[in-house]
This record gives structure tokens, C-alpha cells and sequence, in this order.
């Protein structure tokens, strides 16, 4: 999380206007989105981690490492989608493959192969589209984003409180789990389910400590209503425009042609 920070600060597209990121990354997610079609989503996908990787200098191990995470949880669903159990009795038309056990079937079809293939696609380009905007833009340009569209005040400090803290709870629990390592907390199975449970309660401890010293340092500051934060200078560029809503109608165009496809 902490280097996702960093690429935030610095990449080769930290100068762009983050309006133009924003929209850019939320237009394309909200038409894979919709339109529901593999092949958008696919290009969606090799147009994003294109920008990622060679625009913003992002290291391609460090974006595949990324990519890791949310497939660990898209294969749990493709499974349930993708496997269907029946009784020896069905009859299912479009089966592709089959194995009996008992008086059950495991059976693959046509239709669920191609939801479990529309549902990688659509997550791959949904993921390749956050990464984008979070990897390039830092969190106080998105959040001077939403201060201009006029959110309410309190949901802008949520969400920067929420930022701030998933630092702090980082940090509280590798310096925790470094002490109970050298300490052999860890050493079996049941000592380390034991120091688990020691790390997690002092965690909560710890980030209820750090909380009241941020309430004091805030108020010991003049802390009213709103926090403030240093609003840096963009200028919007015609020619990203003009890259945007070629993008976006190059998409559409792929959907109106290919969009059958799969």
C-alpha cells in the first residue's frame, strides 16, 4: 500500500489533470460495466495496463503483483459459476464436459463457461481501471475532485480518515508481528493462532490510542469543521480531451461491431 502511495506521487502522469484521470478511468469502468461484452472489457484491459505501464512508468512485476490479489478472489467466484451439480437424471444440452460421481454430475456448460469467461473479463478491465487512477493520482487530488463537485464535507473526511488509517494500522501491525517473531511467537501452529489473536487485540488498542492523539493534535491546531489541504495548480489539456473521447469512442465502436462476439 505504501508503494502504491509513492507511484501515486511519482509517475510520468503525476501532472495531469486529475479530472481528466478521473473521468477517464470511471467512463471506461461504467461502460464495461454496462455493456457487459467480453471483448470491450478485454480492450478496456489492454488499453488501461497499456497507459499504466508505459505512460506512467508503473513497473510491469509491480502491476502484475497488483493484479494478483483481485484474481485470488475472482477465482473463488468463477468456481461456483463455472461447475454445476446435477442428479444423474438431467439432461443438460449444452454440456461440454462431465464427470459421475454417485448419483451426482459435475458438469461445465456452454453458458456458464461463457459467464465465468464475460465475468474475468468484465473484473480484469473494472480492476486495470481503479489501478489506473489510484496508481497515478494521489488521494488529495481525488478528494479535491470531490470537494469541487460539492459532496457533503463529513463524507470527504470519512473517506480521508479511512486513508489515513489504513497507514496507521499498517504500521502498528508489522511493527507488532516483527516483535512477536523475534520473540518465537510463531513458532507452531498454535502459539502463532495465539500471538494472531494477541496482535489483533493490541491492533485495536493501538489504532484507539493513535486515534485520540489525531483528536487532540487536530483540536491543539484549530481544527473547525473542515479539514483543509494544499490545493495544487492543474490546467486541463485539449489534447487529453481529445485522447478521452477517443477512447471512449473507440469502445463503443468495438461494441457496435464485435460486441456479439463470445
Amino acid at each position: 500500500m505504501l508503494l502504491i502511495d509513492k507511484y501515486a506521487y511519482f509517475n510520468r502522469l503525476k501532472n495531469v489533470h486529475p479530472v481528466e484521470k478521473i473521468t477517464l478511468s470511471l467512463s471506461l469502468l461504467l461502460f464495461a460495466l454496462i455493456v457487459k461484452s467480453p471483448l470491450v472489457s478485454f480492450s478496456i484491459f489492454i488499453v488501461m495496463s497499456t497507459m499504466i505501464v508505459v505512460l506512467a512508468r508503473i513497473p510491469f512485476s509491480y502491476y502484475l503483483k497488483l493484479l494478483v490479489i483481485p484474481l485470488f478472489f475472482l477465482f473463488s467466484g468463477i468456481v461456483t459459476i463455472l461447475i454445476s451439480f446435477t442428479d444423474g437424471h438431467t439432461v443438460i444440452s449444452d454440456v461440454i464436459w462431465s464427470v459421475p460421481i454417485g448419483n451426482w454430475q459435475i458438469c461445465i456448460s456452454e453458458e456458464s463457461l461463457k459467464r465465468a469467461v464475460n465475468l474475468v473479463f468484465i473484473v480484469l478491465s473494472s480492476v486495470s481501471c481503479l489501478y489506473f487512477l489510484i496508481l497515478t493520482t494521489p488521494m488529495t487530488a481525488i478528494l479535491d475532485v470531490l470537494r469541487k463537485l460539492k459532496l457533503p464535507s463529513i463524507f470527504i473526511e470519512l473517506i480521508t480518515l479511512t486513508y489515513r488509517f489504513i497507514f496507521v494500522i499498517m504500521e502498528e501491525s508489522i511493527n507488532i508481528y516483527q516483535s512477536q517473531s523475534s520473540r518465537l511467537g510463531y513458532i507452531t501452529i498454535r502459539q502463532g493462532m495465539k500471538s494472531l489473536g494477541l496482535l489483533i487485540s493490541i491492533l485495536f488498542l493501538k489504532v484507539f490510542e493513535r486515534t485520540k492523539q489525531l483528536s487532540i493534535a487536530m483540536d491543539s491546531r484549530g481544527y473547525g469543521d473542515e479539514i483543509l489541504f494544499f490545493d495544487p495548480s492543474y490546467r486541463y489539456s485539449p489534447v487529453n480531451w481529445f485522447i478521452i473521447l477517443f477512447i471512449l469512442a473507440g469502445m463503443a465502436f468495438i461494441y457496435v461491431q464485435f460486441g456479439g462476439i463470445l
